[in-house]
């Protein structure tokens, strides 16, 4: 694995310029359980190992804020045995991993209609929000029933019961408010869609797509995504 010193002699080798904001479309963990003849929840157990490696790396490579989309809102067409192996992790990752984010000064943020989750899942969101938000050295922001054209639908609306339809009105009742701009954008698996995650956002996001599937995926990947965006000049529209 790449250590702090050698990604920061990489990153100095490009431009210097480290994302404030890096999102992930972890895709690929039923073709992982598949192409070794696992059941698909076998998958998504290994997606959620994956979830809390790169966390870790998040903070040790210096990300400010890292988005992952966990559930999307179309994910509810999946078998229901499935959404109920989804919904099982979801609490056990929160359960096992909040102590962990408190005590490396990660804070928790949800984006996306998370409140239409069981009831004892919002619960536990809430106390975990709660009791990390005075944490500042990385905010990791987990997108749960989360779909980008709801997102601006409702946002859209919210701007004009407030008076005025802008980019700013807008910009200020996404569920990303406050969080920095994106800056790149990581899609695992070799597909190269959005899948509606973050349209608005991602407007002038640099964007790195990997054949790897997400339960493969690694700290060294990730730092490999960082070193490459440091080389890109970002014109955003200029020139």
């Amino acid at each position: 694995m790449l250590t702090n010193g050698s990604q920061t002699e990489r990153i100095e080798a490009g431009t210097g310029k480290m994302p404030r904001h890096v999102a992930i479309i972890m895709d690929g963990n039923g073709r992982w359980a598949k192409k070794r003849m696992l059941p698909r929840a076998m998958g998504h157990k290994r997606g959620v190992e994956t979830v809390r490696k790169i966390v870790r790396a998040a903070g040790e490579l210096g990300l400010e804020t890292l988005t992952l989309y966990a559930f999307s809102s179309e994910n509810w067409k999946r078998p229901e045995d499935e959404i109920n192996d989804l919904m099982g992790l979801m609490r056990e990752f929160i359960k096992s991993d909040l102590d962990e984010f408190a005590a490396n000064d990660v804070r928790l943020k949800i984006i996306g209609n998370y409140k239409a989750l069981a009831p004892d899942i919002v619960e536990m969101l809430e106390e975990s929000i709660a009791r990390t938000s005075q944490n500042t050295r990385t905010t990791l922001a987990v997108a749960l029933n989360y779909g980008a054209q709801d997102e601006l639908v409702r946002a859209a609306r919210s701007a004009a019961a407030q008076g005025e339809i802008t980019v700013e009105s807008i910009e200020a009742n996404l569920d990303t408010a406050g969080l920095p701009p994106l800056d790149l954008l990581i899609r695992t698996s070799g597909e190269q869609r959005l899948s509606n995650f973050m349209l608005w956002q991602a407007a002038y996001a640099e964007f790195w797509f990997t054949d790897t599937l997400w339960p493969d995926f690694s700290k060294d990947e990730l730092a490999q995504a960082l070193t490459e965006f440091s080389t890109r000049e970002r014109r955003y529209g200029g020139r």
